[in-house]
């Protein structure tokens, strides 16, 4: 089960990798595909940014954790895919569903349960006294 587990998470986490290299080399299309449109300069900085920020860091924690089958390095890949689903979660409350709403909360749910039980079987490194 460790190794299945381990190779679900390191696919994720190529799936990330190729997502924020997207925003780092085509901010604008990669943009695009989740709904955003660049306006300026500016725009394209943030998006090659944040984006790109959001994903590598994701992708290097889950890769790092799967590798070492270590739950406490998947913490931030979890924060960050958490903290995505509740403001899309917040937003069909607020706003309403829109068109293909499932897709990208169901691709963070995914992430969420995976890296959740990642992190409950495998656990803390055990601190040596």
């Amino acid at each position: 089960m460790h190794v299945i587990l381990s190779a679900i998470i390191l696919i994720l986490a190529i799936i990330d990798l190729v997502i924020g290299t997207g925003f780092l080399v085509n901010p604008a299309t990669s943009g695009a595909d989740f709904g955003l449109w660049v306006a300026s300069t500016h725009g394209s900085s943030t998006l090659r940014g944040d984006m790109t920020a959001f994903f590598y860091i994701s992708a290097l924690s889950m890769g790092w954790g799967a590798w070492r089958r270590r739950g406490d390095v998947l913490l931030p890949a979890l924060g960050l895919f958490l903290i995505a689903f509740i403001g899309r979660f917040m937003n069909l409350v607020i706003e309403g569903p829109y068109d293909g709403w499932m897709v990208p909360m169901g691709v963070e749910a995914l992430h969420i349960a995976v890296l959740a039980y990642a992190i409950r079987l495998w656990g803390w490194p055990k601190r040596s006294t």
